[in-house]
C-alpha cells in the first residue's frame, strides 16, 4: 500500500553565499512534521535542495507516492525536465551541488516524486511558513556547517568574491 505525503520546501541564504537555512513541511493525512536547520557558509541552490532531500529522507517507509511543492526552479526544473539523469551519465562534471544531486538520486528512486513549481511570496501558507523556517534556522547560533561547500570554497576551486 502506498502512502500519499505533501511535502512544501524552501531555502534561503542571506548573501549568496552567506548563512543559509532550510525549512519543510510534511504532511500525510492528519499528520504534519516540520523540519528546520541552518548552515553558516551555502548558497540558495544548496538549501533548496537540501530541502527537498531532508523532506524525502524524513519518510520512513520506501514506496510513498510524495508531491514535492518547491518554489525552486532550479530543483523542479532539474528533475520533471529530466536534467539531472542527464547530468548523473556524466558524472555531474561541471555541474554544480554533485555531492546533494547524487543524494537526492538515491532518496529520491526509493519513491514515487512528483514536483510542482510554486511562485514563492505569494499567499501560499505552507511554502510562506518553510521560508520563515528557513531564514529563522540561519538567524539562530551555532550554525551548522556544509562540509562540502566550505571545502570547495577553502581549496579556492569556488569564488563568489
Amino acid at each position: 500500500m502506498a502512502y500519499q505525503v505533501i511535502i512544501y520546501t524552501d531555502g534561503a541564504a542571506s548573501g549568496n553565499p552567506g548563512p543559509g537555512g532550510l525549512g519543510v513541511v510534511l504532511k500525510a493525512g492528519t499528520l504534519r512534521k516540520e523540519l528546520a536547520f541552518g548552515f553558516r557558509r551555502t548558497t540558495n541552490n544548496r538549501m533548496e535542495l537540501l530541502a527537498v532531500i531532508l523532506g524525502l529522507e524524513a519518510l520512513r517507509y520506501p514506496g510513498m507516492d510524495v508531491t514535492v511543492y518547491s518554489d525552486s526552479r532550479y530543483v523542479v526544473d532539474a528533475v520533471e525536465k529530466g536534467w539531472v539523469f542527464g547530468w548523473e551519465k556524466k558524472g555531474f562534471k561541471g555541474k554544480k551541488n554533485p555531492d546533494l544531486w547524487s543524494r537526492f538520486l538515491q532518496v529520491y528512486r526509493k519513491h514515487n516524486v512528483r514536483f510542482v513549481w510554486i511562485k514563492g511570496h505569494a499567499d501560499n501558507p505552507e511554502n510562506e511558513r518553510c521560508d520563515r523556517l528557513a531564514v529563522n534556522a540561519y538567524k539562530q547560533p551555532n550554525l551548522l556547517i556544509d562540509k562540502y561547500y566550505e571545502s570547495l570554497e577553502n581549496e579556492g576551486l569556488i569564488n563568489f568574491g
